[in-house]
């Protein structure tokens, strides 16, 4: 067969810590043919709720051992799932040895990270919760994606139950090979923070040190408008530059509008008294603290006039409406407040190209 082809889904084997859907999910793959082979703890809550499983001892010929530190990994698996169905040798080998081909691996890992969180955790507990069998058989379900499909997320439940459905139980290369993307990012993830949570025992400066990074959203253009742009935020970090902040108004973000609001926030957060910062091209135009917001936007812009043409403005109150009829006098490129009046928001509202942010960070 070839490497793009879609795959139809004969046989599943699912093993997931975090069970949200699962049951829905297995009884309707069940309901379409296909055979679902799972371990412990889901497989008992698959059969409690009348849905036909097969165990994984009832495959492998093995029980789980060591207080179910070995489930999966065994040839009678890896092979089923690791045979390229496009060569003739992998499939005749496993065929000689009575195996089957597996065609989706649904998988989630043990909670290591949130354990390795907590407060007073003993490292015992942290490194039981260390997953082995799970990342093996997603790796493996992701090498073999062209023909296998490798399920990571509750979330793709849905999604991937309706192409099946849509296309007499098959999924499609293009599919399987975005479920690989993912699982390949979630193995990754999951194995920097194993690394680094055996690197903190070094100090505050170890050998190594991983990070990741998600996208969280495309950005309008780079530092140049023929420039292409995304912004990226640390996987695991509570609090970023666009962490809980919502656009209420205005055009995609540009490079350089977070450019400057970084400084722009950085600066007005040193602040508690009514605080107005003018950012231009990363520099501060105006700062100025005042009674109210109005009058430190009044000193603020008086700084530079100039320069706070096309700035991005934070403030750390509300903005009311005397705020608000002093900015429409201004081309603002964006504005950053911890929240608005509903007139003030009429207000501002009313120029078409301002950006409007709000926070609900406290």
């Amino acid at each position: 067969m070839g490497r793009s082809v879609p795959v139809k889904v004969r046989r599943a084997l699912i093993s997931v810590f975090n069970k949200s859907g699962v049951e829905a999910f297995a009884k309707a793959l069940t309901e379409m043919g296909v055979q679902v082979i799972s371990t412990g703890g889901t497989a008992r809550l698959l059969k409690d709720s009348g849905i036909p499983v097969t165990l994984v001892e009832e495959v492998t010929g093995f029980p789980e051992m060591l207080d179910g530190r070995v489930k999966t990994m065994h040839p009678r698996l890896m092979a089923g799932i690791l045979a390229r169905r496009d060569v003739p040798e992998h499939m005749e080998t496993i065929k000689a040895h009575g195996i089957e081909p597996i065609d989706m691996v649904v998988c989630n890992l043990y909670p290591f990270e949130e354990v390795a969180g907590r407060k007073g955790v003993e490292d015992e507990v942290v490194i039981e919760n260390i997953d082995i069998g799970g990342p093996s058989m997603i790796r493996a379900a992701a090498k073999n994606h062209a023909g296998v499909a490798v399920v990571t997320s509750h979330e793709d439940y849905d999604a991937i139950l309706a192409e099946m459905r849509e296309n007499d139980g098959e999924l499609s290369y293009e599919t399987l090979r975005r479920l690989a993307t993912k699982a390949f990012h979630r193995t990754a993830h999951y194995d920097a923070c194993i690394a680094n949570w055996f690197s903190e025992a070094e100090g505050d400066f170890p050998q190594w040190m991983l990070r990741d990074f998600e996208k969280v959203m495309d950005l309008r253009y780079g530092e140049n408008p023929h420039q292409r742009a995304a912004y990226y935020a640390e996987r695991g970090l509570r609090h970023h530059l666009l962490s809980q902040v919502e656009q209420l108004h205005g055009k995609e973000l540009s490079f350089n509008n977070l450019y400057d609001l970084h400084a722009a926030r950085t600066l007005c957060d040193e602040f508690t008294l009514p605080c107005v910062v003018i950012i231009k091209h990363n520099n501060p135009c105006g700062c100025a603290l005042g009674e109210n917001l109005a009058a430190a936007y009044e000193k603020a812009y008086e700084c530079d006039p100039v320069s706070a043409f096309g700035s991005v403005i934070a403030v750390n109150r509300t903005v009311d409406v005397p705020l608000a009829e002093r900015l429409r006098e201004l081309f603002v490129e964006v504005l950053f407040a911890p929240g608005y009046d509903d007139e003030a928001l009429e207000i501002l509202t009313a120029k078409a190209d301002i950006r409007i942010l709000r926070s609900s960070e406290r």
